[in-house]
């Protein structure tokens, strides 16, 4: 993966109480660098040492829901492989990822694919899940952070992706730290807990379904006035963004960490901050 590695600038303390490993997820890495970026910065802001593994790569989500088992098996133990000896010798302690289904997919899903693996493949896998954290997740129920001290002008709406809130459970933290945007008038987005239609490959084997329950979503934006949109997954984020360019609407998907990762640079950021870890 690249992730514009060389543009992250990762801090180095003599001795971090928090040691986090940024699993960068496919689609940021592809697509989207600046959402790592940015989930870099709000972890090092509030207090994380963060190192990248550069030979990190794909968690097996997709191959496992395209019923390749054998091949996204493979890519879990290449994850396990990456992320378990880094753990195991203390060099971090947690990982985190800017994506909800991407951490689903560790921590519910390999057990699924590691059914018929020996006891220790299991307990390493085991080990691994219970450290993979999404970012917001991390931000909140870990380093104790209340406020981003971050400004966003203008409507906001909150979407919440599917892994993220039914298979993690959560939902508080994001809408806490959104809730402490500086400048923001916040709206409820009607129908807020609906599918937004994409899914994976969901959105490639049915289409139409896909594209009505998105059409459904961005008539609940507009009803609700939202000028932006937050999400904690891009690809819910490039899902929507498709179909409300090509409805001609105003208004835009942006990735949580962007949002909170900016508008304080040089200033006082004014935050709160409670030691939970």
């Amino acid at each position: 993966m690249t992730a514009n590695r060389q543009a992250m600038s990762m801090s180095s303390s003599p001795e971090p109480r928090f040691k986090v490993a940024l699993f960068v997820t496919c689609m940021v890495d592809t697509f989207y660098p600046e959402v790592g970026l940015a989930a870099v910065e709000l972890l090092q802001r509030h207090g994380a040492d963060v190192s990248f593994p550069s030979d990190q790569s794909c968690c097996g989500q997709p191959a496992f829901n395209a019923g390749h088992r054998d091949t996204a098996l493979k890519m879990a133990r290449r994850f396990l492989d990456v992320f378990a000896p880094r753990l195991e010798s203390g060099e971090i302690d947690a990982i985190v990822a800017p994506s909800g289904s991407c951490v689903a997919m560790v921590k519910h899903y390999f057990s699924v694919l590691l059914d018929g693996a020996s006891a220790d493949e299991r307990a390493r896998a085991a080990v691994v899940g219970a450290a993979c954290y999404e970012l917001t997740q991390y931000l909140v129920d870990v380093l104790g952070v209340s406020a981003c001290a971050a400004r966003f002008e203008g409507v906001l709406a909150y979407h919440p992706c599917c892994h993220l809130l039914r298979e993690l459970n959560v939902d508080a933290q994001p809408r806490h730290l959104l809730a402490q945007l500086r400048g923001a008038r916040r709206v409820e987005l009607p129908g807020a807990d609906e599918c937004c239609g994409f899914g994976g490959l969901f959105a490639v084997k049915n289409a139409e379904i896909s594209a009505a329950m998105g059409r459904r979503k961005v008539r609940n934006l507009e009803a609700s006035g939202a000028e932006t949109v937050a999400v904690c997954d891009v690809s819910c984020m490039t899902h929507l963004n498709g179909l409300l360019g090509r409805q001609g609407s105003p208004c835009r998907a942006v990735h949580i960490a962007e949002l909170l990762a900016a508008g304080s640079e040089g200033g006082d950021t004014g935050e709160t901050r409670t030691d939970a870890g």
